[in-house]
């Protein structure tokens, strides 16, 4: 399967929202046992989100919710390097 297959999955709006409540947690609670779970985090924020969006459950909504979250962990650097400016610092 070709991963370009689930990027039609990806829903903008959870990745922003993910991102974004990651980057606050991961700001907030700076231990790693709190960080190892943040990927866990937010794919269950996702698919709470996705299913909330789409008022209802079904498995294409499962997956994208999770994919979405998911994403969001591999979204979290680029957005970092846009908040702090481009340096180094974690």
């Amino acid at each position: 399967m070709d991963i370009s297959t689930l990027s039609s999955y990806a829903v903008p709006v959870i990745v922003g929202i993910c991102v974004c409540v990651g980057y606050v947690l991961h700001s907030v609670v700076s231990t790693d046992k709190v960080n190892k779970f943040i990927p866990l985090i937010m794919a269950v924020l996702g698919v709470c989100l996705n299913c909330w969006i789409a008022t209802s459950v079904s498995p294409d909504i499962i997956l994208g919710g999770m994919f979405s979250g998911l994403a969001s962990t591999g979204m979290y650097e680029a957005f970092k390097q846009l908040i702090v400016g481009g340096s180094n610092a974690s």
